[in-house]
Protein backbone atom coordinates (compact mmCIF):
# COMPACT_ATOMS: atom_id res chain seq x y z
CA UNK A 1 0.00 0.00 0.00
CA UNK A 2 1.45 3.21 -0.75
CA UNK A 3 0.66 5.06 1.68
CA UNK A 4 2.19 8.53 0.58
CA UNK A 5 0.03 8.57 -2.18
CA UNK A 6 -2.96 7.92 0.33
CA UNK A 7 -2.15 10.59 2.36
CA UNK A 8 -1.88 13.03 -0.79
CA UNK A 9 -5.46 12.93 -1.03
CA UNK A 10 -5.68 14.11 2.64
CA UNK A 11 -3.27 16.80 3.25
CA UNK A 12 -1.52 19.23 0.41
CA UNK A 13 2.21 18.49 1.90
CA UNK A 14 3.97 15.20 2.70
CA UNK A 15 2.75 14.40 5.53
CA UNK A 16 6.07 12.42 6.31
CA UNK A 17 4.29 9.17 8.19
CA UNK A 18 5.31 6.42 8.96
CA UNK A 19 3.18 3.04 8.68
CA UNK A 20 2.66 -0.41 10.23
CA UNK A 21 -0.73 -3.21 10.94
CA UNK A 22 -2.45 -2.05 13.66
CA UNK A 23 -5.30 -4.05 16.04
CA UNK A 24 -6.48 -7.33 15.43
CA UNK A 25 -9.86 -6.27 13.28
CA UNK A 26 -11.58 -9.18 11.74
CA UNK A 27 -13.17 -6.79 9.41
CA UNK A 28 -10.98 -4.00 7.73
CA UNK A 29 -7.33 -3.94 7.30
CA UNK A 30 -5.98 -1.36 9.80
CA UNK A 31 -3.17 0.87 9.75
CA UNK A 32 -1.75 3.01 12.37
CA UNK A 33 0.42 6.55 11.40
CA UNK A 34 3.18 7.85 12.80
CA UNK A 35 5.52 10.45 12.95
CA UNK A 36 8.50 10.30 15.57
CA UNK A 37 7.11 7.19 17.45
CA UNK A 38 3.92 9.12 17.97
CA UNK A 39 0.46 8.02 16.73
CA UNK A 40 -1.54 10.35 14.45
CA UNK A 41 -3.63 8.66 12.44
CA UNK A 42 -5.71 5.06 11.76
CA UNK A 43 -5.86 4.39 8.26
CA UNK A 44 -8.50 1.69 7.72
CA UNK A 45 -9.30 -0.33 3.97
CA UNK A 46 -12.81 -0.90 4.41
CA UNK A 47 -14.01 -4.45 3.27
CA UNK A 48 -16.39 -3.62 0.83
CA UNK A 49 -17.15 -7.60 0.97
CA UNK A 50 -19.44 -6.87 4.05
CA UNK A 51 -20.33 -3.06 3.39
CA UNK A 52 -21.21 -3.47 -0.09
CA UNK A 53 -22.15 0.16 -0.83
CA UNK A 54 -19.30 2.71 1.26
CA UNK A 55 -21.31 5.29 0.15
CA UNK A 56 -24.55 4.17 2.69
CA UNK A 57 -21.51 4.66 5.62
CA UNK A 58 -20.85 7.85 4.23
CA UNK A 59 -24.14 9.40 4.25
CA UNK A 60 -25.41 8.33 7.67
CA UNK A 61 -21.86 10.07 9.15
CA UNK A 62 -23.02 13.08 7.36
CA UNK A 63 -26.63 12.98 8.48
CA UNK A 64 -25.54 12.49 11.81
CA UNK A 65 -22.83 15.34 12.08
CA UNK A 66 -25.69 17.69 10.64
CA UNK A 67 -27.88 16.61 13.33
CA UNK A 68 -25.41 17.83 15.80
CA UNK A 69 -24.11 20.76 14.76
CA UNK A 70 -27.82 22.26 13.63
CA UNK A 71 -29.01 21.32 17.26
CA UNK A 72 -25.82 22.22 18.75
CA UNK A 73 -25.26 18.79 20.49
CA UNK A 74 -21.44 18.60 21.91
CA UNK A 75 -21.15 14.56 21.31
CA UNK A 76 -17.94 13.11 21.02
CA UNK A 77 -16.74 10.46 18.44
CA UNK A 78 -14.31 10.54 15.98
CA UNK A 79 -15.52 10.97 12.70
CA UNK A 80 -12.78 10.28 9.65
CA UNK A 81 -10.88 13.19 8.52
CA UNK A 82 -12.35 14.31 4.66
CA UNK A 83 -10.18 14.47 1.68
CA UNK A 84 -8.69 17.38 0.10
CA UNK A 85 -12.64 17.10 -2.10
CA UNK A 86 -14.63 17.03 0.83
CA UNK A 87 -15.23 12.94 0.78
CA UNK A 88 -15.45 10.96 3.76
CA UNK A 89 -14.19 8.41 1.79
CA UNK A 90 -11.30 7.37 -0.51
CA UNK A 91 -12.04 5.16 -3.54
CA UNK A 92 -8.63 4.39 -4.94
CA UNK A 93 -7.01 0.97 -6.81
CA UNK A 94 -10.44 -0.31 -6.39
CA UNK A 95 -9.93 0.38 -2.70
CA UNK A 96 -12.00 2.31 -0.53
CA UNK A 97 -10.25 3.85 2.45
CA UNK A 98 -10.88 6.41 5.54
CA UNK A 99 -8.28 8.34 7.62
CA UNK A 100 -9.42 9.08 11.22
CA UNK A 101 -7.19 11.02 13.96
CA UNK A 102 -5.67 9.07 16.67
CA UNK A 103 -7.38 9.85 19.61
CA UNK A 104 -4.31 10.53 22.83
CA UNK A 105 -4.59 8.93 25.87
CA UNK A 106 -6.92 6.50 24.86
CA UNK A 107 -7.16 2.61 24.15
CA UNK A 108 -9.69 0.13 23.41
CA UNK A 109 -10.10 -3.13 25.15
CA UNK A 110 -10.95 -7.06 23.67
CA UNK A 111 -13.08 -8.48 26.57
CA UNK A 112 -15.37 -7.01 29.36
CA UNK A 113 -13.55 -7.84 33.14
CA UNK A 114 -15.44 -6.10 35.10
CA UNK A 115 -18.73 -4.61 35.41
CA UNK A 116 -17.46 -0.92 35.78
CA UNK A 117 -16.24 -1.67 32.47
CA UNK A 118 -19.44 -3.12 31.15
CA UNK A 119 -21.20 0.32 32.79
CA UNK A 120 -18.76 2.50 31.01
CA UNK A 121 -19.91 1.13 27.79
CA UNK A 122 -23.15 0.97 27.94
CA UNK A 123 -23.00 4.74 29.14
CA UNK A 124 -21.27 5.49 26.04
CA UNK A 125 -23.72 3.74 23.62
CA UNK A 126 -26.46 4.70 25.43
CA UNK A 127 -25.43 8.36 25.71
CA UNK A 128 -24.78 8.02 21.89
CA UNK A 129 -28.37 7.00 20.90
CA UNK A 130 -29.83 9.22 23.05
CA UNK A 131 -27.77 12.45 21.28
CA UNK A 132 -29.62 11.64 18.13
CA UNK A 133 -33.02 11.47 19.76
CA UNK A 134 -35.32 13.65 17.27
CA UNK A 135 -33.74 12.93 14.25
CA UNK A 136 -35.57 11.00 11.49
CA UNK A 137 -34.14 7.73 10.90
CA UNK A 138 -35.74 7.41 7.69
CA UNK A 139 -32.61 9.51 6.51
CA UNK A 140 -30.07 6.78 7.70
CA UNK A 141 -29.13 3.82 4.78
CA UNK A 142 -28.70 0.40 5.89
CA UNK A 143 -25.05 -0.29 5.74
CA UNK A 144 -25.83 -4.02 6.09
CA UNK A 145 -29.04 -4.98 4.96
CA UNK A 146 -31.38 -7.07 7.12
CA UNK A 147 -27.97 -7.03 9.79
CA UNK A 148 -30.39 -7.93 13.08
CA UNK A 149 -33.31 -8.91 11.26
CA UNK A 150 -34.32 -12.26 13.05
CA UNK A 151 -37.44 -13.22 10.88
CA UNK A 152 -34.35 -12.36 7.54
CA UNK A 153 -32.40 -15.07 9.33
CA UNK A 154 -35.21 -17.21 10.26
CA UNK A 155 -35.72 -17.48 6.84
CA UNK A 156 -32.01 -18.12 5.87
CA UNK A 157 -31.87 -20.67 8.18
CA UNK A 158 -35.10 -22.43 6.60
CA UNK A 159 -33.66 -22.28 3.35
CA UNK A 160 -30.26 -23.81 4.40
CA UNK A 161 -32.18 -26.93 5.80
CA UNK A 162 -33.59 -26.99 2.26
CA UNK A 163 -31.17 -26.97 0.19
CA UNK A 164 -27.88 -27.38 2.83
CA UNK A 165 -25.48 -29.90 3.26
CA UNK A 166 -27.78 -32.89 4.05
CA UNK A 167 -24.75 -34.73 6.16
CA UNK A 168 -24.29 -31.66 8.15
CA UNK A 169 -28.48 -31.21 8.78
CA UNK A 170 -28.26 -34.73 10.02
CA UNK A 171 -25.20 -34.44 12.55
CA UNK A 172 -26.56 -31.06 13.62
CA UNK A 173 -30.08 -32.45 14.65
CA UNK A 174 -30.43 -31.70 18.31
CA UNK A 175 -29.36 -28.36 17.83
CA UNK A 176 -31.95 -28.07 15.07
CA UNK A 177 -34.92 -28.94 17.04
CA UNK A 178 -33.41 -26.80 19.56
CA UNK A 179 -33.95 -23.83 17.54
CA UNK A 180 -37.66 -24.82 16.08
CA UNK A 181 -38.25 -25.58 20.07
CA UNK A 182 -37.63 -21.66 20.71
CA UNK A 183 -39.22 -20.18 17.72
CA UNK A 184 -40.81 -17.85 20.13
CA UNK A 185 -38.13 -15.65 19.96
CA UNK A 186 -38.42 -15.34 16.26
CA UNK A 187 -42.48 -14.31 17.02
CA UNK A 188 -41.83 -12.08 19.98
CA UNK A 189 -38.85 -10.29 17.50
CA UNK A 190 -41.80 -10.01 14.90
CA UNK A 191 -44.27 -8.57 17.23
CA UNK A 192 -41.55 -5.46 18.28
CA UNK A 193 -40.88 -4.84 15.30
CA UNK A 194 -43.74 -4.24 14.11
CA UNK A 195 -45.23 -2.45 17.03
CA UNK A 196 -45.76 1.08 17.27
CA UNK A 197 -44.61 1.17 20.92
CA UNK A 198 -41.05 0.63 19.66
CA UNK A 199 -39.31 3.06 17.69
CA UNK A 200 -36.56 2.98 15.47
CA UNK A 201 -33.70 4.58 16.75
CA UNK A 202 -30.20 5.93 15.64
CA UNK A 203 -28.56 2.16 16.60
CA UNK A 204 -24.69 1.40 16.73
CA UNK A 205 -25.22 -2.28 15.99
CA UNK A 206 -22.03 -3.45 17.12
CA UNK A 207 -21.32 -2.92 20.67
CA UNK A 208 -18.43 -5.25 21.43
CA UNK A 209 -17.07 -3.35 24.00
CA UNK A 210 -13.54 -2.68 21.43
CA UNK A 211 -15.91 0.06 19.89
CA UNK A 212 -15.47 2.15 22.87
CA UNK A 213 -12.59 3.81 23.40
CA UNK A 214 -11.18 4.17 27.09
CA UNK A 215 -9.27 6.73 28.69
CA UNK A 216 -6.37 6.07 31.05
CA UNK A 217 -8.60 6.26 34.11
CA UNK A 218 -10.25 3.22 32.63
CA UNK A 219 -13.46 5.79 32.01
CA UNK A 220 -15.21 5.28 28.52
CA UNK A 221 -14.24 8.41 26.44
CA UNK A 222 -16.07 7.32 23.09
CA UNK A 223 -17.90 5.18 20.69
CA UNK A 224 -16.03 4.68 17.65
CA UNK A 225 -16.78 2.36 14.40
CA UNK A 226 -19.45 3.78 13.06
CA UNK A 227 -19.65 1.67 9.85
CA UNK A 228 -23.23 0.12 11.24
CA UNK A 229 -24.79 2.54 12.52
CA UNK A 230 -28.21 2.40 11.62
CA UNK A 231 -31.99 2.73 12.32
CA UNK A 232 -32.41 0.19 14.60
CA UNK A 233 -34.36 -0.84 17.84
CA UNK A 234 -32.97 -0.78 21.50
CA UNK A 235 -33.02 -4.38 21.83
CA UNK A 236 -29.90 -4.97 19.27
CA UNK A 237 -27.85 -2.47 21.15
CA UNK A 238 -28.66 -4.23 24.69
CA UNK A 239 -28.53 -7.14 23.00
CA UNK A 240 -25.07 -7.36 21.59
CA UNK A 241 -23.61 -6.54 24.81
CA UNK A 242 -25.20 -8.57 26.54
CA UNK A 243 -24.38 -11.69 24.07
CA UNK A 244 -21.15 -10.47 24.46
CA UNK A 245 -20.06 -8.66 28.44
CA UNK A 246 -21.94 -11.68 30.20
CA UNK A 247 -19.70 -14.43 29.65
CA UNK A 248 -15.91 -14.62 30.06
CA UNK A 249 -15.67 -16.67 27.33
CA UNK A 250 -15.75 -15.94 23.98
CA UNK A 251 -18.19 -18.19 21.26
CA UNK A 252 -14.65 -19.95 20.52
CA UNK A 253 -14.81 -21.72 24.16
CA UNK A 254 -15.50 -25.40 23.80
CA UNK A 255 -15.18 -25.79 27.34
CA UNK A 256 -18.73 -24.89 28.10
CA UNK A 257 -18.36 -24.97 32.02
CA UNK A 258 -16.64 -21.47 30.97
CA UNK A 259 -19.21 -20.22 29.34
CA UNK A 260 -22.15 -18.93 31.66
CA UNK A 261 -23.42 -15.31 32.39
CA UNK A 262 -22.11 -12.84 35.42
CA UNK A 263 -25.63 -11.50 36.45
CA UNK A 264 -23.71 -8.16 37.79
CA UNK A 265 -22.13 -7.37 34.53
CA UNK A 266 -25.95 -7.47 33.08
CA UNK A 267 -26.93 -5.14 35.54
CA UNK A 268 -24.14 -2.90 35.29
CA UNK A 269 -25.47 -2.79 31.31
CA UNK A 270 -28.49 -1.64 32.00
CA UNK A 271 -27.71 0.61 34.65
CA UNK A 272 -25.12 2.50 31.91
CA UNK A 273 -27.48 2.24 29.42
CA UNK A 274 -30.44 3.42 31.36
CA UNK A 275 -28.45 6.62 32.69
CA UNK A 276 -28.89 8.42 29.51
CA UNK A 277 -31.74 6.72 27.59
CA UNK A 278 -34.48 6.04 30.79
CA UNK A 279 -36.50 8.71 29.30
CA UNK A 280 -36.76 8.11 25.99
CA UNK A 281 -37.42 4.26 26.20
CA UNK A 282 -41.26 3.18 26.30
CA UNK A 283 -42.63 1.10 29.19
CA UNK A 284 -42.36 -2.20 26.66
CA UNK A 285 -38.96 -0.83 25.23
CA UNK A 286 -37.83 -1.18 28.67
CA UNK A 287 -39.64 -3.91 29.85
CA UNK A 288 -38.30 -6.08 26.74
CA UNK A 289 -34.50 -5.40 28.28
CA UNK A 290 -34.16 -8.89 29.23
CA UNK A 291 -35.69 -10.22 26.12
CA UNK A 292 -32.81 -8.68 24.20
CA UNK A 293 -30.50 -11.16 25.02
CA UNK A 294 -32.69 -13.54 24.05
CA UNK A 295 -33.15 -12.04 20.53
CA UNK A 296 -29.17 -11.60 19.97
CA UNK A 297 -27.99 -14.58 21.31
CA UNK A 298 -30.49 -17.30 19.65
CA UNK A 299 -29.87 -14.79 16.53
CA UNK A 300 -26.32 -15.37 16.31
CA UNK A 301 -26.58 -19.14 16.58
CA UNK A 302 -29.21 -19.44 14.01
CA UNK A 303 -26.79 -17.91 11.94
CA UNK A 304 -23.61 -20.09 12.88
CA UNK A 305 -25.35 -22.83 12.58
CA UNK A 306 -26.76 -22.09 8.75
CA UNK A 307 -23.70 -21.06 8.44
CA UNK A 308 -22.22 -24.73 8.91
CA UNK A 309 -25.21 -26.87 7.00
CA UNK A 310 -24.49 -24.26 4.11
CA UNK A 311 -20.92 -25.37 4.43
CA UNK A 312 -18.99 -22.38 6.32
CA UNK A 313 -19.26 -19.62 2.96
CA UNK A 314 -19.52 -16.69 5.11
CA UNK A 315 -17.91 -17.27 8.63
CA UNK A 316 -13.96 -17.74 8.41
CA UNK A 317 -13.07 -21.05 10.23
CA UNK A 318 -10.10 -22.95 12.00
CA UNK A 319 -11.41 -26.17 11.79
CA UNK A 320 -14.22 -28.14 10.32
CA UNK A 321 -16.46 -27.84 13.11
CA UNK A 322 -15.79 -24.55 14.26
CA UNK A 323 -19.45 -23.12 13.24
CA UNK A 324 -21.24 -26.09 14.78
CA UNK A 325 -19.12 -25.40 17.99
CA UNK A 326 -20.37 -21.74 17.87
CA UNK A 327 -23.72 -22.74 18.13
CA UNK A 328 -23.11 -25.19 20.62
CA UNK A 329 -21.63 -22.45 22.40
CA UNK A 330 -24.22 -19.84 21.63
CA UNK A 331 -27.11 -22.05 22.20
CA UNK A 332 -25.43 -23.18 26.66
CA UNK A 333 -24.72 -19.32 26.50
CA UNK A 334 -28.81 -18.87 25.73
CA UNK A 335 -29.81 -21.69 28.36
CA UNK A 336 -27.35 -19.93 30.95
CA UNK A 337 -29.24 -16.39 29.92
CA UNK A 338 -32.69 -17.39 30.58
CA UNK A 339 -31.93 -19.22 34.31
CA UNK A 340 -29.77 -16.68 34.85
CA UNK A 341 -31.85 -13.19 34.10
CA UNK A 342 -35.38 -13.39 35.54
Amino acid sequence: MDHKLILGHYFSEDAQLDIELFGNGLIHKTYLLSKNNLPHYILQQVNTAVFKQPDAISNNLEKLEFFLREKNIPLFFPLPLKTLTGEYHLSMNEMVLRLTAFEPDSHSIDSCNNPNQAYSAAFQFGKFTAAFDGLDTKQLQPTIPDFHNLTYRWKQFNDALENGDKSRIQFADKQIKYLFENKNIVDRYEYISSSPLFSQRVTHHDTKINNVLFDEKGDGLCVIDLDTVMSGLSISDLGDMFRTYLSPATEEELDLEKVFVRKAYFTAIVEGYLEKMAGQLSVDERDAIPFAGEFLIYMQALRFLTDFINNDVYYGISYELNNYNRTVNQLHLLNSYRKTID
